[in-house]
């Protein structure tokens, strides 16, 4: 692992969920929040173009662990499952990862996920925060956070391999 990007709980609609936060399994077309993570890659990755598809396991087989705070939700009802007991499984998983790996960059969007990283170690770690890049709030600062190159730039000064956010 060398990124995690917190989501809240997984896509309540028909084929959309599949174990990736923030992703879909292609065809299905990417919901509103990755169209928007799309579009600040178009202006901070040079030479990324959006795709047709929402499938971003090409950035989980690099080392980016998508990883939703709550990991069921019922058909249609979302966040249907807060407070059930994932929210502490992801919890000792983010913990985890902050106390047996150096060089994390957390990428934490909205106020849910800041909230759940907020005992992250920022002095082993990058913490990147930003607003979630829902419609409702993206224009409020997720559009021009560079949160993607500002990673790479992280993980190569700490010895890593950047991720190709184009290889999706």
């Amino acid at each position: 692992v060398k990124v995690v990007i917190l989501g809240q709980d997984p896509y309540h609609g028909p084929n959309q969920a599949h174990g990736l936060c923030f992703s879909v399994k292609k065809p299905v077309r990417p919901p509103p929040s990755l169209k928007n993570m799309y579009k600040e890659l178009v202006t901070d990755i040079e030479g990324f173009q959006c795709p047709q598809h929402g499938d971003l396991t090409g950035w989980s087989e690099q080392g980016v662990l998508l990883l939703n705070a709550v990991l069921t939700v019922r058909a249609s009802n979302a966040n249907s499952h807060k407070g059930r007991g994932w929210e502490t499984f992801t919890d000792a998983v983010v913990q985890w990862l902050c106390n047996n790996q150096e060089g994390l960059v957390f990428m934490l969007w909205g106020a849910y996920a800041q909230k759940k990283g907020a005992a992250i170690d920022g002095k082993r770690h990058l913490v990147l925060q930003e607003v979630h890049p829902s419609p409702l709030s993206a224009c409020k600062g997720f559009f021009g956070c560079k949160h993607f190159s500002k990673a790479n730039e992280y993980l190569v000064q700490s010895g890593k391999s950047p991720i190709d956010w184009k290889s999706l």
